[in-house]
């Protein structure tokens, strides 16, 4: 069996692993457009783990529809309650559990859930003495959603509980953490502005301010409950993206041009954010780090040819690796929601750690046979018309 001479194999592996990086950095950034449903335009709101996509589209008819997305299956209408729409805004980490409105035959809305083993929408009901409901959000172990029925409501396997409100009449909640037992979202108090609140079951429902202007409200939350991200009015009241943590109370996120912003999606851990920051001519699609806002059509420039641009971010993947959202798809001429995978390919990393382990081990004085680096490389293959639903003051 022919052996390579240290010098020889460590040019080889050098130049395996520096091409495999490279390898990785190409594949580890695609922006997929979802299409639609047979109509003009498509919005995405929520991603999984596994990048499962879920939104609305318009039909050939021109009717909103729910919709899950898949590599493998593309974009699925998810139907709804016997009326002519629906939409779809949550999905469990697993991508098992989706939820929703959908209308009835005479028109109104329901909150739906939507389960792998159904294959159907469920209509969950409204709270005593209301008409609609819809369902914005579901825990990261998909056993808890929440929404609004007027009022914010949590449901379980037992029903529907009422959240109650600020002080006002009406409340929304928009968020769960990982197994349910914090939500978030805003509710008008009872000098009429629309507030940001944590619910939890020891607390009930805790108002958290604003920038010093009138009005705020939450979207998202950490899989612990620590970090919500949302919107605030400044004393200007204008809108701007913020950041709640139980240590650090409210955090502005602040913006590229100083102008609007709103945070929509927080990733698992509390790390990422991401929104949209507005100018005066267009919207931008933005992700937040611990080293500040960063606007996505900037960093993502080489995969957006043609006049394409990312206009807002809705959510983002637990992990942190999918962003989706809603954008303008320059190729179609058309308002689509997209997907945006942000971190390397699994298995060329794994490639370039295993060439690498090899290399080591070469240069602590242990022979490598070339037939068994490659057979160790061959086994490494392998409602209704708005596009910022509910927003209230944003």
């Amino acid at each position: 069996m022919t052996y390579y001479t240290t010098h020889r194999l460590w040019h080889v592996l050098t130049s395996a692993s520096l091409l495999m990086f490279g390898a990785t950095a190409i594949w580890s950034q695609s922006l997929t457009w979802l299409g639609t449903l047979g109509g003009d335009e498509s919005e995405a709101y929520s991603v999984s783990t596994n990048g499962i996509v879920v939104g609305r589209s318009r039909n050939a008819d021109g009717y909103w529809r729910a919709f899950r997305w898949t590599p493998s299956e593309g974009m699925q209408d998810l139907g709804t309650l016997g009326g002519n729409e629906s939409g779809a805004y949550g999905i469990s980490g697993d991508g098992s559990v989706i939820v929703g409105e959908a209308t009835l035959p005479d028109g109104h809305w329901r909150a739906f859930r939507w389960t792998q083993t159904s294959r159907g929408l469920i209509n969950l009901g409204v709270l005593p003495g209301t008409f609609n409901s819809y369902a914005m959000g579901v825990s990261g172990d998909g056993s808890v959603i929440v929404g609004s029925s007027s009022r914010a409501f949590r449901w379980t396997s037992v029903g529907m509980q009422d959240l109650g409100t600020l002080g006002g009449d009406v409340s929304h909640a928009y968020s769960a953490s990982g197994n349910g037992s914090v939500v978030v979202g805003g509710s008008w108090t009872a000098v009429n502005q629309y507030h940001a609140f944590r619910w939890d079951q020891a607390s009930g429902m805790r108002d958290l301010g604003t920038l010093g202007g009138s009005g705020s409200g939450a979207y998202a939350v950490s899989a612990d409950g620590s970090v919500i991200a949302g919107w605030a009015h400044s004393a200007t009241d204008l809108a701007r993206a913020v950041r709640w943590t139980v240590a650090g109370g409210i955090q502005d996120l602040g913006t590229p041009h100083g102008t609007s912003s709103v945070a929509y999606g927080v990733s698992q851990d509390g790390s990422v954010i991401v929104g949209y920051f507005g100018t005066p001519q267009e919207n931008h699609a933005f992700r937040w780090t611990s080293n500040g806002i960063e606007d996505l059509n900037v960093v993502y420039a080489d995969l957006l040819p043609n006049g394409s641009f990312l206009e807002l971010a809705r959510a983002i993947s637990p992990d942190g690796r999918y962003i989706v959202g809603i954008g303008y798809n320059a190729a179609a001429g058309r308002t689509e929601g997209f997907l945006l995978d942000t971190v390397p390919e699994p298995m060329s990393s794994l490639v370039l750690l295993t060439g690498l382990t090899y290399l080591i081990r070469f240069r602590r004085g242990k022979g490598i046979r070339f037939g068994t680096a490659c057979a160790v490389a061959n086994r490494c293959e392998r409602h209704h018309g708005r596009s910022q639903i509910h927003i209230i003051g944003g």
